[in-house]
């Protein structure tokens, strides 16, 4: 039997996860109670045996943002923040291991991974393979995985019609998109990193597209001057709103510009070091340490 993407998605999300990885998602969501919803856990540590040392990367996903702060006992003005630009993101420790995770609605998480979302921020994050590593109940299970679904889908419609059809590689389509969405963000990591990500999981990727193409035919039925105007608007909306949500995470986010510093160090090979004037004012830090990510060629 020809397996369907559901199917294939579920398959990778739902793959068991080092117990910690598990223990830590339950530790995220239990401050928002009833309103926590799915734990997913992604990024550049799902491809990594050894997690001491690392960044860890989650989204939380809630059921509403107002009651999801009051049950965790922070301020009003947080859940505020985070419906107006999605998502929060705070810092996280548990049992030896270090995170940062965001904070976003079930509502906001579909649209995210959809060809309504206004940036890629979401969608190109989830086209990857994730885990969905903790869920409330069945029914808020099939909602993250319904959205994960969504995300290939939308980077592909986003990026089937500027790849030659006739391309010998399979996963051209792939590299395509995600070469357009490290394009479209202020990203410290370098130029091959989109390779990288298909290289790593190749069979994945050509499984998962094959089943896209079978449940969408008209894939690549966006015409070429629209698919590029759409690139442009979400190169421009997500580098505004990469900046928006430094600021924004400068007061969500404790020792968010060391942070920040450690990405790009660790991306660009430059060596930042963070002055303690920067921490009290880690807006203003933030400002001068964007031209860093300029500088590294991060920003097309």
């Amino acid at each position: 039997m020809t397996a369907t993407l559901q199917s294939l998605i579920a398959a990778e999300a739902l793959q068991p996860v080092d117990p910690r990885v598990s223990a830590f998602a339950a530790e995220l969501v239990r401050p928002f109670g009833p309103t926590g919803r799915a734990v997913i856990f992604y990024g550049s540590c799902l491809r990594e045996a050894q997690l001491d040392g690392l960044m860890l990367d989650f989204y939380v996903i809630v059921s509403d943002y107002a009651e999801a702060y009051r049950a965790a006992g922070k301020g009003g003005w947080m859940a505020r923040a985070n419906a107006l630009i999605p998502p929060n993101v705070f810092p996280a420790a548990h049992d030896n291991l270090a995170a940062k995770y965001a904070v976003l609605s079930e509502a906001d998480l579909a649209k995210a991974c959809s060809m309504q979302a206004g940036d890629v921020s979401v969608w190109a994050r989830f086209a990857q393979p994730v885990r969905l590593v903790w869920s409330a109940d069945a029914a808020a299970r099939e909602t993250a995985l319904a959205a994960l679904c969504e995300a290939p889908v939308t980077l592909m419609r986003h990026a089937a019609p500027l790849t030659d059809a006739a391309a010998s590689d399979p996963l051209a389509i792939w590299r395509t998109g995600f070469t357009r969405t490290y394009g479209a963000e202020l990203r410290a990591e370098r130029g091959d990193r989109p390779d990288k990500v298909v290289d790593f999981a190749p069979d994945h990727y050509a499984a998962v597209g094959q089943a896209i193409a079978r449940a969408h035919p008209d894939i690549a039925s966006l015409p070429r001057a629209e698919a590029e105007s759409r690139w442009a608007q979400l190169r421009r909306r997500g580098k505004r709103l990469t900046v928006a949500r430094l600021a924004k995470a400068s007061f969500t986010f404790a020792g968010g510009i060391d942070y920040l510093a450690w990405k790009i160090n660790r991306h660009a090979g430059t060596q930042i070091d963070i002055q303690p004037w920067q921490r009290k004012w880690p807006l203003v830090a933030a400002v001068f340490l964007v031209p860093k990510l300029l500088k590294s060629g991060a920003v097309k």
